[in-house]
């Protein structure tokens, strides 16, 4: 007997199904795709789906970029800006504030 998937669940059933395809091609290729996706505001993948004529999400996403905290990040992180290193959140807002600084003085890839 086949289980049934919980109602809240439906709209993840596409997903689910969809196998992730991982390409090994040249660096160059790579960062050129990357590069592209860039430009046009798309992610990687969505920038490889139009590349190959298929279907993407048109939905606006929420731009973001994300970063792995380790607790062993969050203890350097925290003795950096001398606050407790269960304070996530005050941290969190130091380091953003760290991202736009080095960014508004011009310390990008280009600049260097």
């Amino acid at each position: 007997m086949a289980r049934k998937i919980p109602e809240k669940w439906q709209s993840s059933v596409k997903a689910i199904k969809a196998v992730q395809v991982a390409f090994d091609m040249d660096e160059k290729i790579q960062l050129s795709i990357r590069k592209q996706a860039l430009d046009a505001g798309l992610s990687p993948s969505d920038q490889i789906r139009d590349i190959l004529g298929l279907p993407i999400n048109k939905r606006p996403k929420r731009p973001r970029l994300t970063v792995s905290l380790a607790p062993s990040d969050y203890q350097i992180l925290a003795e950096k800006y001398q606050l407790p290193a269960e304070d996530q959140l005050s941290i969190k807002k130091r380091l953003m504030d760290d991202l736009v600084t080095h960014i508004n003085l011009g310390n990008t890839d280009e600049n260097k």
